[in-house]
């Protein structure tokens, strides 16, 4: 979370002509409240169950480009969701970034915890083993702002299609 794939998704989108989805942004939609709120009344196990049938649901279509919730590869159906119908990138950004990018949102249950930078932390081990599995791309976001990840990403793109043809 706040690594920049809503903002670096909705970038590529744009310069490819595509249709961009934050799933989210979707789960928030479809359920008419905040993701705090689902947190509260289904905790988390209901937010990632919404996540999953999201997720599912958008990998059928062709052509788009989507931004995943930064749990979503903590369920292995995601995760092989996310490999057999597109080309992943993860944007590994560190943990002091990413603290710097959260800490005055509240829109964000997993950090209104006394110790944010712990969380972002022990998320970050639980999570980055699983990003790197799925990832067919991996960018160093220590080093790149989200221009320069989106030239990245698309030259990667264009030179990977390129190899397929």
């Amino acid at each position: 979370m706040g690594s920049g794939k809503t903002t670096i998704g909705r970038q590529i989108a744009r310069r490819m002509g595509r249709v961009f989805y934050d799933s989210d942004h979707e789960v928030v939609h479809r359920a008419g409240v905040r993701i705090p709120l689902i947190f509260e009344l289904e905790g988390e196990l209901g937010f990632r169950r919404r996540e999953a049938q999201v997720i599912a649901e958008l990998a059928e279509q062709s052509g788009v480009i989507v931004a995943t919730g930064g749990g979503a590869v903590l369920y292995p159906a995601n995760r092989k969701v996310m490999k057999d119908s597109g080309w992943v990138v993860y944007l590994d950004v560190p943990t002091h970034v990413l603290l710097e990018r959260t800490r005055h949102d509240t829109n964000r249950p997993l950090l209104q915890v006394a110790d944010p930078a712990a969380k972002l932390n022990a998320l970050r081990a639980e999570r980055d083993p699983l990003y790197r599995d799925v990832a067919d791309m991996v960018i160093d976001g220590s080093r790149i702002n989200s221009h320069g990840a989106v030239m990245k990403i698309l030259a990667e793109w264009e030179r990977q299609c390129a190899l397929s043809t």
